[in-house]
C-alpha cells in the first residue's frame, strides 16, 4: 500500500487551513494557552470598567377602597396607616334623585346622605392630616 495523494495546493499532506479561523502571520510566534493574543491588552495590571446601567423606577398605584390602607404619606414621609371619613358624592345625589323622581319625594329621598354605603370615602394621613387618596362611588 502507498499514502494517499497530497491535497491540491498542499504538498506536505496537510490538508488545506479553514478560512473560518483567523490564519498567523508568517514570523509570529505561536501563542499558547496562559498568554494574550496579539493586538489585546494583557487583564493584569489594569482597571476594570465598571459599567451602571440605570432601571427605570416604577410607581405602585394604591387603590383606595372603604378600609384603610398602610402607605409612606407623600407629605410626611411616615408610615402609617390611613384614616377615612365619609363625604358626599356623585352617587349619594344620583341616589336621591331617582328615588325623589319615583316618587318617595316626602323624606325618603334623603336616605342616600344617611348610608355611608352611598358616599365617597376620603383616606387622611393621621400625623400630617393631608387627605392622601380618595374613592369615588360614581
Amino acid at each position: 500500500m502507498s499514502a494517499p495523494p497530497p491535497y491540491p495546493g498542499n504538498e506536505k499532506g496537510m490538508p488545506p487551513p479553514n478560512p473560518a479561523y483567523p490564519q498567523q502571520a508568517p514570523g509570529y510566534p505561536q501563542q499558547g494557552p496562559g498568554h494574550p493574543q496579539q493586538g489585546y491588552p494583557a487583564q493584569y495590571g489594569q482597571q476594570a470598567t465598571t459599567v451602571v446601567v440605570a432601571q427605570p423606577a416604577y410607581t405602585v398605584v394604591q387603590h383606595f377602597r372603604e378600609s384603610p390602607v398602610r402607605i409612606k404619606c407623600q407629605f410626611c414621609q411616615a408610615d402609617i396607616v390611613t384614616s377615612t371619613y365619609y363625604e358626599t358624592g356623585t352617587l349619594t345625589w344620583v341616589a336621591c334623585f331617582v328615588i325623589a323622581i319615583v316618587g318617595c319625594w316626602i323624606g325618603c329621598c334623603l336616605i342616600p346622605f344617611c348610608m355611608d354605603a352611598c358616599k365617597d370615602v376620603v383616606h387622611q394621613c393621621p400625623n400630617c392630616n393631608q387627605q392622601v387618596g380618595r374613592y369615588n362611588r360614581m
